[in-house]
Formats: structure tokens, C-alpha cells, sequence
């Protein structure tokens, strides 16, 4: 069967350039970013949110109301997406404007990595949760970053300016940053813990 694919905007930095939408089997947006894709004239399959930021529903699109202020509208439009089993999502949005917010965006990859897979995609760079064997291809001379959240064991990497060895990174002690592909294919590997890779476009 056919992973579904999401693309969803949140109320972050909003995209110069936009994927071939075409590709989603679902496009949604918390309420806030509903601007973004209204001026676009992109119409998405539904919006979520507490609709604080609207002052007006639009009618002809599918509006689902979440108020619960225990979780932020990212947690909230995930779990909905899950619900319409809708595994793989890709994030625009999700940096810029309020740095909480960016962090919070983090904590709900790592909260939901047993249930959906997520790629962000800012303005700057690609980023994700890292599997505990990861391959990236197509990724000479790229600057690309590793950061524990909060920590990292045994990680091993190959195709890097500066490779890892059995090396644990941990957050306020040691992280890997603006490392470099001398190679066209780097393979990341760890034995614990949750790191996230980072891409510089």
C-alpha cells in the first residue's frame, strides 16, 4: 500500500519557493499559515488551529477546531494526520519568527518518532530525526550538521571532512556542527539516543 504524504505549513518563516504540491496526497496548514497559502491561491485539503489568527473562516475550506492549549498547533495537526494515516510529512514553517516555537517544533518530532516520519524544509537547509543507520546521497561539498537532542551515543560517520568514531555527542558538551561532505554519499550511524541532520541547501 502507498505511504500517504503530507505537506503542511506552519506559522514560521514562510518558504521563497514552494515543491511541486502535486506529489501530496494531502496539503494542510495550522491557521496561521493559512494566509500564506490563500495568497498563493493554494487551497488546501484542511486547516487546524484554535482560529485565534483568522477573522473570518473561509467557507469553502475544511476547518477543524483544536483548542486544547496542553499542545501546540503542531502537536495537534500531527496527531490529525496520523489519524488519516498519513505517515510521512513534509514541514515548511517550522524555523524563523519565535525560536520557541522552533524548539517546540523538535520536541514533537521526538515525541511522535515511533508513530510519523518528519522532513522540515526551511529557507536555509534540510533537517531531520536521524534513523540509527542513515545514508545521504547526492551530498558533495554540503555543510551538514549534527545535533544530539539532548544526547547522542556511539555514532559513527563516513564521507565527512571530520568523521566520528564510536564518539558520543551531547548537547552543552559536544555537538557537530558545519561539518562538510567530502563525498557524494555520507552513511550515519548510532547506537542510542536521538540525533537530528541537518542539510544546508
Amino acid at each position: 500500500m502507498k505511504k500517504k504524504r503530507a505537506f503542511l505549513l506552519l506559522n514560521g518563516e514562510p518558504p521563497k519557493k514552494l515543491p511541486n504540491l502535486s506529489k501530496y496526497d494531502v496539503i494542510c496548514a495550522t491557521d496561521g499559515a493559512y494566509k500564506f497559502l490563500k495568497d498563493h491561491k493554494i487551497t488546501p485539503h484542511f486547516i487546524s488551529g484554535d482560529f485565534d489568527s483568522l477573522t473570518e473562516l473561509p467557507k469553502e475550506i475544511k476547518t477543524i477546531y483544536t483548542p486544547n492549549q496542553n499542545f501546540t498547533d503542531f502537536d495537534k495537526i500531527a496527531e490529525i494526520l496520523y489519524k488519516m494515516e498519513c505517515y510521512q510529512i513534509d514541514v515548511y514553517g517550522a524555523s524563523g519568527k519565535e525560536q520557541d516555537h522552533f524548539l517546540g517544533n523538535l520536541h514533537t518530532v521526538v515525541s511522535l518518532k515511533d508513530k510519523l516520519n518528519f522532513t522540515f524544509i526551511d529557507n536555509c537547509s534540510t533537517y531531520y530525526l536521524a534513523a540509527k543507520k542513515t545514508i545521504i546521497k547526492n551530498c558533495n561539498n554540503k555543510t551538514i550538521s549534527l545535533f544530539p537532542f539532548p544526547k547522542t551515543e556511539n555514532i559513527t560517520t563516513s564521507g565527512l571532512q571530520f568523521n566520528l568514531l564510536n564518539e558520543d555527542l551531547t548537547f552543552g558538551k559536544k555537538i557537530g556542527t558545519r561539518n562538510k561532505a567530502i563525498d557524494n554519499l555520507v552513511e550515519i550511524k548510532f547506537e542510542s539516543g536521538n540525533l537530528f541532520i541537518f542539510i544546508k541547501h
